[in-house]
């Protein structure tokens, strides 16, 4: 069976800023993690439970979200780390209700583990973090497409940054990825985006979905996260 295609989800301002010393470089943007949740959650059509999502992500994303809501509920949660992890189990489960966390030490090993627990009815397979995690899906060349909130509220320090320069403009990117339509995104998230400038607290954003438009994935590495 061949790796499932992967959607990257990621919040980014508009030099493609993704975080500040570990964690989110904003905060109070409860509408907008409230969408993060709903997609990564929703299966896409004709599957149905115990089919399951996965989400990706590298440690220090893993480590940056709140311990109560650790592993994200409602997806298998595959952790990416260098380092061995004893709290972590090593095998990938998609049977309802088994988040996980899975440990792997590559994407290739995450993408092998989730490969051999897939069945023809499983469900999507996220992207959520962080920047080498992102850049390993970019280079893997599986990265299907990208489901960015544009933060367009200036002044915002960031010291990481998404791996992917051609999200910075608008229509098709120099570097083989096109942006969507409103209708084209509310199809495939399954659910009427909010369209336009939204603002929270002093927070201004966009919704907005871009995809490959070649077999050119880009530049990546293996993917781990020590």
């Amino acid at each position: 069976m061949p790796h499932p295609e992967l959607t990257l989800i990621v919040a980014a301002t508009r030099d493609m800023g993704i975080g500040l010393n570990g964690t989110l470089p904003w905060t109070g943007l409860k509408k907008e993690m409230a969408y993060f949740a709903r997609v990564t959650k929703r299966l896409p059509p004709q599957t149905q439970p115990p089919a399951i999502n996965a989400v990706i992500m590298g440690r220090k994303t893993w480590d940056s979200i709140p311990s109560k809501f650790r592993p994200l509920k409602g997806r298998l949660n595959i952790v990416i780390s260098r380092s061995p992890s004893t709290s972590a189990s090593t095998t990938a489960s998609t049977s309802s209700g088994d988040e996980g966390p899975v440990h792997a030490t590559s994407l290739e090993q995450a993408l092998e583990q989730l490969r051999a627990a897939r069945s023809s009815s499983s469900g999507r397979v996220f992207v959520v973090g962080g920047a080498q995690v992102y850049g390993a899906a970019l280079g893997s060349g599986l990265a299907r497409r990208v489901l960015l909130t544009r933060v367009l509220t200036g002044g915002i320090e960031c010291d990481t940054f998404f791996p992917l320069g051609a999200l910075r403009g608008e229509g098709k990117g120099e570097e083989g990825w096109a942006r969507r339509s409103k209708e084209e995104m509310d199809a495939w998230v399954g659910e009427v985006v909010p369209e336009g400038v939204q603002l929270e607290g002093e927070t201004e954003y966009e919704f907005e979905m871009w995809e490959r438009v070649d077999g050119d994935g880009g530049d990546g590495g293996d993917g781990g996260e020590s």
